[in-house]
């Protein structure tokens, strides 16, 4: 898949088409539209979402975005930053900001590739870990945006511990 010389990853073939082997595989929809840039669209638990695959060869790092369609009004941005400051502190991997085009709430990762390779069972983990994360917050938003909560309820809504066994 890619050769290391001197320190720069070269290609034999791009990064993103093994992202689209492992989209292919799961029947999503997705486009092409340039050659480091790749959209899928995703049917998670809650809504559809948008997800966005950039390859940066300059760095040899994959970016994926997962955005959720969910505006919010002006009047509530300060409690939506405070949401993201609770949210962000209970992730592992990645973390949710607010996009700066269209300003909607989003979950970013970057994998860092340079001096390796990128293999299906990576693509396959930015997937999930991305969906995961996506669904288990998406009430906590809704429940800012639009539930009048604040945003310290809504997200001891969505991120209760379960203790001991059914």
């Amino acid at each position: 898949m890619a050769v290391v010389s001197s320190g720069h990853i070269t290609q034999k073939a791009h990064p993103l088409d093994l992202v689209e082997e492992a989209i292919a595989t799961r029947e999503w929809a997705l486009d092409r539209p340039k050659r480091d840039e790749l959209l899928v669209e995703v049917t998670g638990r809650w809504c559809h979402y948008q997800v966005f695959f950039h390859w940066s060869n300059d760095i040899g790092a994959l970016q994926i975005s997962c955005v959720l369609d969910l505006r919010s009004p002006e009047q509530s941005k300060s409690l939506i930053y405070e949401l993201l400051a609770l949210v962000n502190d209970r992730l592992g991997i990645g973390h949710f900001h607010i996009d700066s085009i269209e300003g909607l709430p989003a979950y970013r990762h970057t994998l860092l590739l340079r001096g390796g390779t990128l293999s299906a069972e990576q693509v396959e983990d930015l997937l999930d870990i991305a969906l995961h994360e996506t669904d288990r917050f998406y009430p906590a938003f809704q429940y800012v945006i639009w539930g009048g909560q604040t945003p310290i309820n809504a997200i001891a809504t969505v991120a209760f511990e379960t203790v001991g066994e059914a």
